[in-house]
């Protein structure tokens, strides 16, 4: 059995994604800054990566130019799995 498709007002609960795709001429700074207090307030054990999908599926599909768009993407891609390093780049430190 899969997982349940989440929905954008799941997890969107206090409407700051909403809210922040209808404010005109809204920045990107200021989406960075909505989107940290929305990443912060998803329940607990909400996987981000299926939040963020959620949102764009329908809030970013109808606004693909939007900031909150690309800081949204920025985030998916941020919240990547962090991929393995092998060889002597495993076990020497940075």
């Amino acid at each position: 059995m899969g997982r349940r498709a989440v929905k954008a007002e799941e997890v969107d609960r206090k409407g700051l994604m909403r809210e922040s795709y209808v404010i005109e001429g809204i920045s990107e700074p200021e989406c960075r800054s909505i989107f940290f207090d929305w990443a912060l307030s998803l329940p607990a054990g909400q996987d981000a990566r299926d939040a963020i999908r959620a949102v764009l599926a329908d809030y970013g599909s109808r606004a693909p130019d939007h900031p909150m768009t690309k800081v949204l993407t920025e985030g998916l891609v941020a919240a990547a799995p962090p991929k393995r390093r092998g060889g002597r780049a495993a076990r020497v430190g940075q």
